[in-house]
């Protein structure tokens, strides 16, 4: 069965919580430790990670509720092209910005937005939930 797109905020919470997860790997005191980024993750205090999770919201979440609808087959995640996901993300940027900030904001923000896509999990199929009783 296939269902027109609309993300979930359990999808969007878990989403969101990987594009954090690769920040946090992605810090040079992180990688220098060698340490496990899950680890990290749950030896942060919850307002360690909300400081996180607040300032990738800003960023992830306005792109992923832009994105155009798709059709997700149920056992499967929503996949989005990087040119997709740079076009919203430019539309969103607005003009205020410099031509090599923009860039930068684009390419950053569409990495980030693709992580989230990567760490959301794969969508049930309702029918198969309502039947399993």
């Amino acid at each position: 069965m296939l269902g027109v797109m609309r993300f979930t905020e359990h999808e969007l919470t878990v989403g969101l919580t990987g594009a954090a997860k690769k920040v946090l790997a992605a810090d040079r005191r992180v990688r220098r430790k060698g340490a496990d980024v899950d680890t990290l993750w749950d030896e942060m205090d919850r307002y360690q990670r909300f400081k996180i999770l607040d300032s990738l919201g800003e960023q992830v979440l306005p792109v992923l509720v832009a994105l155009p609808d798709v059709e997700v087959a149920a056992g499967t995640r929503p996949s989005y092209s990087d040119d997709e996901v740079a076009r919203v993300v430019a539309e969103l940027a607005g003009e205020d910005v410099g031509r090599v900030r923009r860039a930068v904001l684009v390419k950053t923000r569409t990495v980030l937005v693709q992580a989230a896509l990567a760490a959301m999990p794969a969508r049930l199929d309702p029918d198969a939930l309502l039947n399993d009783s």
